[in-house]
């Protein structure tokens, strides 16, 4: 039996032109958990991330705490959704920079409303796969993993697809998946374990690396 470690990216950069780059704090949150796997003699056998900017920085950010020198295998399946895609197919006008808790809280019901219909099948963002294509995406990572791998694994993806995959292990409901999706932290750990024919969660969306009074204020979500 093997475990799967599932890892959201730390914080990038949300309300910026370029969302698709770790901020100053995402970088930290990554090496902090690096320092944490190093610090308990955590190691991986395989390393996947999908292909955009703010997961290859939050492995490198994790690499350098931990002291890490894995090759990398990047998976287009484990890339997320596209937000503004997706809030666009139920709001085609443009939304004003979420800079106030209230504009935060709207840009976010859009979302969940917008995941729920692609989720399914009602919408076809522009640009994005099918959700049933996003999702094979997913779950051929996790295959992947069960069929080429027996130790420890890590992942390093995005909110939307690690809550797919916690979902599918699951078989939870759409709307169940999108609140998942809604409460994972930056640079968040998710465990699966694994056998050839199965995985079963073991824990989600936690924080032990950042589980100290001095870093309380490094725990983030978007």
């Amino acid at each position: 039996m093997g475990t799967l470690y599932l890892v959201r990216h730390g914080q990038a950069s949300f309300g910026a032109a370029d969302y698709d780059q770790l901020s100053e704090l995402g970088s930290k949150q990554s090496e902090r958990l690096g320092q944490y796997w190093r610090e308990r003699g955590i190691t991986f056998d395989a390393v996947l991330t999908g292909t955009l900017r703010r997961h290859a920085q939050t492995w490198a950010g994790i690499a350098q705490g931990a002291g890490y020198a894995n090759a990398v295998q990047a998976l287009a399946g484990l890339n997320e959704y596209d937000s503004e895609a997706v809030i666009a197919t139920i709001h085609p006008h443009p939304l004003q920079k979420p800079d106030t808790p209230e504009l935060y809280r709207h840009h976010f019901r859009l979302l969940r409303d917008g995941l729920r219909q692609w989720m399914n099948g009602v919408v076809s963002p522009r640009g994005m796969p099918s959700y049933t294509d996003f999702l094979a995406g997913v779950t051929g990572a996790l295959d992947h993993v069960r069929k080429n791998f027996d130790g420890n694994v890590l992942i390093v993806s995005s909110g939307g697809p690690i809550a797919t995959a916690v979902g599918h292990v699951l078989g939870t409901t759409p709307e169940t998946t999108i609140e998942l999706n809604m409460r994972i932290r930056n640079s968040a750990v998710s465990e699966f374990t694994y056998t050839p024919k199965r995985h079963s969660l073991l824990s989600y969306n936690t924080l032990p690396h950042l589980d100290r009074p001095d870093l309380a204020d490094w725990i983030t979500y978007a």
